[in-house]
């Protein structure tokens, strides 16, 4: 593949990204709308050629690239007549860079091999504007021959460019991944609810917990909201952090255990989302525990 051409399906906010980077390489592009009309035509206007269906993308390209939201969005589009297998054929490498259940990863593995090409799952690391800059941190697995025939496309958009196994390791790390991260946000957030709650500056805690051990990006993208009231640091949407957190404690289910630590952070993603914030950023969360609790905000 010395100069293939890339399909790309899911033009979000991630995806819009990684596919504007890929054009700043000189990649050649296809595409095909879900949602945002805006970020088509903008992809268009920089030269990406669009298509109707996820199939046609799979006709068009040697690299397909999957970025959508759920397992069950991923298994559509690869699926039925106008699906990405019915556009496959010999050689085509297909990455599902969103954060999918392992189990669904390698069963739709089965059926692209079929076809005879190669299905990577490929989740991500990092934000849309590390996309942008080609920074991402992906978690490649699968077959090590398809990836080492993409890794060059890879590493247009990834600074670290993993590759951990087997189909289906990439995604169990992800998922592990984001409930660690997930959990971590959200006993930040309770914990500036409560340090309002008692009375305690927001910083005079931040800098305590920051001076070590606890120090770490997800504490620090909290505090950018809840102490200089910047949410976007973290820019992931509290429903698709309990999306995650579901996975996870669906994967720990499927390997026969039940995840206690999961629960907290799944029942206060759920609740948030219940209370109208599922589309707000994670960061927020600080918002939801303060009136959760009926908490003030502390001086200074």
């Amino acid at each position: 593949m010395s100069n293939p051409t890339i399909g790309f399906i899911g033009i979000g906010l991630m995806g819009a990204a990684m596919c504007n980077r890929l054009i700043d390489k000189g990649r050649s592009l296809v595409i095909v709308a879900n949602r945002s009309r805006e970020r088509v035509d903008a992809l268009v206007g920089r030269g990406a050629h669009e298509v109707s269906t996820a199939r046609e993308v799979a006709e068009a390209s040697d690299i397909v690239m999957i970025c959508i939201d759920t397992s069950a969005s991923v298994e559509q589009r690869m699926q039925g007549g106008d699906g990405i297998l019915a556009g496959l054929s010999n050689g085509k490498v297909v990455i599902d860079f969103g954060t999918s259940l392992p189990g669904s990863t390698r069963a739709l593995g089965a059926l692209v091999a079929e076809k005879g090409a190669t299905y990577l799952d490929s989740p991500i690391g990092r934000t849309p504007s590390h996309a942008l800059e080609g920074k991402l941190n992906l978690m490649c697995s699968g077959e090590r021959s398809g990836f080492d025939k993409v890794l060059p496309v890879l590493e247009d958009v990834g600074e670290n460019v993993f590759h951990l196994g087997a189909l289906g390791t990439g995604h169990t790390i992800k998922l592990i991944n984001n409930f660690y991260a997930q959990t971590v946000a959200n006993a930040m957030a309770e914990s500036f609810a409560i340090a309002d709650k008692a009375g305690v500056d927001r910083q005079s805690l931040y800098d305590v917990m920051s001076a070590r051990p606890l120090a770490s990006g997800m504490m620090d993208f909290i505090k950018a909201y809840a102490i200089e009231g910047n949410p976007d640091n973290l820019a992931f949407s509290i429903k698709n952090a309990r999306k995650d957190v579901g996975y996870y404690a669906l994967m720990a289910e499927q390997l026969g255990v039940e995840s206690l630590m999961a629960t907290g952070a799944k029942q206060a993603l759920g609740l948030s989302i219940a209370s109208g914030r599922g589309e707000e950023f994670v960061p927020k969360q600080v918002d939801f525990f303060t009136e959760l609790y009926g908490s003030t905000k502390a001086p200074g």
